[in-house]
C-alpha cells in the first residue's frame, strides 16, 4: 500500500492520496485546500482514482471536493452518503473495495456527528477525532462523551502498530501509532470520562504547564 501525505494549507490541514500499487487503484481522503496538487501527483503515478472521502463536514476538509469531482468525475462520499459505483454506503463498518485493498469505514462521532475514520491495512485516517498527542474539539456534554466513546471503542481497539494520519498537523510529529498514543496522549492517560472532560476544561491551562503548543 502506497500512502502520501500532503500539507494541503489551511489550519495546518494534511490531506492524502492511498493506493494499492500491484492495480493502480486509489483513493484520496481530505483534500481540502490543494486538491488539485493531489490529483497530478496520482495522475503522475498512474493512479486510477475510484473514491473521495471526507472524514466529516468541516468546510475546511470539504473545500476540494467540487473541484476533485471536476478533475476525477468522483463525488465526495461523506458519512451517510452511498457511492453510486459499488452501491456501499459510508457506515460504521462499512468496507470499500480498492484494487486488493480494503477501506472499512468507522464511524468516530464527537467533534461533528458525522465523523468518520478510514482503516485501511496497518494504517487509519483519523480526520479531527485524534490528532498527535491531542484530541478533536467538541463540547463538554454530548460531543465530548460520543468522542470519549469514539477513541476507546473504536480506534483504541485497533492493533498497536496501527499507523495514525490525522486530519491536521497540530502535534510534534505528522504522524503517529496507535501504541505511542495510548501510551504518551494525555486524554488517553485520564483514568475516566470525568477526568477526560476535566483536561478538556482545562486544556489551555494544561498545555502552558506543559509547553504544548
Amino acid at each position: 500500500m502506497f500512502v502520501k501525505q500532503f500539507r494541503t494549507g489551511g489550519d495546518r490541514n494534511f490531506g492524502y492520496l492511498v493506493a494499492d500499487e500491484t492495480t493502480k487503484k486509489a483513493a484520496i481522503i481530505d483534500p481540502s485546500y490543494s486538491p488539485e496538487m493531489i490529483v497530478e501527483f496520482a495522475r503522475g503515478r498512474d493512479y486510477e482514482i475510484e473514491y473521495v472521502f471526507s472524514t466529516h463536514d468541516h468546510f475546511d476538509h470539504t473545500n476540494g471536493n467540487g473541484v476533485v469531482a471536476r478533475l476525477t468525475g468522483k463525488r465526495a462520499l461523506l458519512f451517510g452518503m452511498t457511492d453510486p459505483e459499488t452501491g456501499v454506503t459510508v457506515a460504521d463498518g462499512a468496507c470499500f473495495p480498492l484494487g486488493n485493498l480494503e477501506i472499512q469505514i468507522l464511524h468516530t462521532p464527537g467533534h461533528t456527528n458525522d465523523g468518520i475514520c478510514i482503516y485501511i491495512e496497518d494504517t487509519v485516517f483519523t480526520g479531527d477525532t485524534l490528532f498527535v498527542g491531542k484530541v478533536g474539539g467538541t463540547d463538554l456534554g454530548p460531543g465530548a462523551k460520543a468522542e470519549y466513546d469514539s477513541l476507546h471503542q473504536k480506534l483504541f481497539a485497533l492493533p498497536d502498530n496501527t499507523r495514525v494520519f490525522p486530519g491536521h498537523d497540530y502535534g510534534t510529529a505528522p504522524e503517529s501509532t496507535i501504541a505511542h498514543e495510548r501510551e504518551t496522549n494525555p486524554f488517553f492517560l485520564q483514568p475516566d470520562f470525568e477526568a477526560f472532560v476535566h483536561l478538556k476544561r482545562n486544556w489551555e491551562a494544561y498545555k502552558k504547564a506543559h509547553g504544548i503548543s
